[in-house]
């Protein structure tokens, strides 16, 4: 079966170690990523920030004042999957260093989730969703050639 298709806009913000974050994520492998957590055809733009601006958008839209790793605005999943997805590119550097991770590896987890959210995953519905949305990321990766993020 055709992997769906990808609008793709890959944006980045002022960052200042913006180099690392770039050949961190190669638009083609971003793509990749996405492609392979999408259930239908999207529209997806991919925003990689800094600290200020990612607690800036978590504070204004989720209430929670600090930069989390991926943020995910869904706005629609039928016909076309549409989303912003926002990375924040000090968090995502200092957990992958934490959990002894690649950097890209680490984007490439982040997008596969933020891409199941678009598509109304929720881990924090309940355990059972948490459970079923973890397989599915650890599925998704797999098939990437990716490890299991969570051991």
């Amino acid at each position: 079966m055709p992997l769906p298709q990808l609008n793709l806009s890959l944006q980045f913000g002022t960052l200042a170690d913006a180099a690392t974050h770039r050949a961190a994520l190669p638009r083609h492998q971003v793509a990749r990523c996405i492609r392979h957590a999408l259930d239908a055809d999207a529209e997806i733009t991919v925003r990689i920030v800094d600290t200020e601006e990612g607690q800036s958008l978590n504070r204004d839209y989720r209430h929670k004042d600090y930069a989390t790793n991926v943020l995910t605005f869904d706005y629609a999943t039928e016909p076309v999957v549409m989303a912003d997805l926002v990375l924040c590119a000090p968090v995502v550097a200092r957990e992958a260093a934490e959990q002894g991770k690649a950097l890209a590896d680490h984007y490439a987890h982040l997008l596969v989730h933020g891409t199941l959210h678009a598509q109304g995953w929720d881990h924090e519905t309940s355990e059972a969703d948490a459970e079923a949305m973890e397989a599915r990321e650890i599925e998704i990766l797999a098939g990437l050639g990716l490890k299991n993020p969570y051991l």
